[in-house]
């Protein structure tokens, strides 16, 4: 009897301390998370100015769909999705293959120097590229040494490749970050089962293809759930590489709601709208893969 009570004790203590872990963390992430998240929600249904508010209901949301600029901004960012983020993904899984190679020398190094880029600040390295791509950059200046141009391009003056600007600035900044996560999870791949492979007359090629890839399908879907998170909320590369221009044909949604909320005549019931639209997009998109990925019977 004593021994009992003892154990039924001792299990409260232990449920005690995990809530005391538990409790200060949880109130954080509702204070900070998820109040914030209803107020705004609250916010997209009201319009007004200042302190002064109404209820309009879905207004702020129709209105979305006659916003010519907000409609470009979502076309820009799906752009920029459907082409960095596999281009990337697929370049980071590669790299990740080449330096995993247990006969490469100086890995550590390789590894460093594809890695480093995501170390750099958002701000800096946007920058950056802007300088680089200018008229007067360093980028023009090649091209022209080399008799490929006559004179500078405007890169960031002309829509189609300013795109391509930013979208080249995203896989410099993010593939290596990507590349850790596959990296991580090909270490925890045993080599033997390459050793088996090879064994049996597998090349390369189907080696990758059999092996290397469905092994690492939970890392491929976590991180095309994050770059299709990050994507749809880009922000600083529209910003400081291109300010949205020429005439918003590179802005993004995140932008866009950051003009309307703090530029000009600020709009927080219009950005609240926005900024819903965009987490609707992302929640759908994140269950989509969540689902496809998903073998479990």
């Amino acid at each position: 009897m004593d021994s009992k009570k003892k154990g039924m004790s001792l299990l409260a203590k232990q449920k005690a301390a995990g809530w005391a872990f538990l409790t200060p963390a949880t109130l954080m992430i509702v204070v900070m998370s998820f109040y914030p998240m209803v107020r705004a929600f609250l916010l997209s249904l009201q319009t007004g100015r200042g302190t002064n508010y109404t209820f309009t209901g879905i207004s702020n949301y129709a209105r979305m769909f006659e916003d010519r600029v907000f409609l470009r901004s979502v076309t820009n960012t799906f752009f920029y999705l459907a082409i960095q983020v596999p281009i990337m993904l697929v370049l980071a899984i590669l790299l990740a293959q080449l330096l995993n190679n247990r006969d490469l020398k100086f890995k550590g190094l390789f590894r460093t120097c594809v890695f480093l880029p995501c170390a750099t600040s958002l701000v800096s390295y946007a920058i950056i590229f802007r300088f680089l791509f200018a008229q007067d950059g360093l980028v023009n200046n090649a091209l022209v040494a080399l008799g490929i141009f006559k004179e500078g391009y405007n890169f960031l003056g002309n829509a189609g490749t300013a795109k391509m600007v930013i979208i080249l600035a995203l896989i410099w900044r993010w593939t290596g970050y990507n590349m850790v996560f596959y990296l991580a999870g090909l270490q925890n791949i045993e080599y033997s089962v390459y050793e088996a492979a090879k064994i049996d007359g597998a090349n390369g090629w189907k080696t990758f293809w059999s092996i290397t890839v469905p092994l690492l399908k939970p890392t491929i879907i976590m991180t095309f759930i994050m770059s299709i998170n990050g994507t749809l909320q880009l922000f600083d590369e529209s910003v400081n590489l291109t300010n949205g221009g020429p005439a918003n044909a590179t802005i993004t949604m995140s932008h866009y709601i950051y003009n309307t909320c703090f530029l000009r005549a600020p709009n927080f019931g219009y950005g609240s709208a926005m900024a819903f639209f965009v987490f609707i997009i992302v929640a759908i998109l994140a269950f989509i893969n969540l689902k496809v990925g998903d073998t479990r019977d």
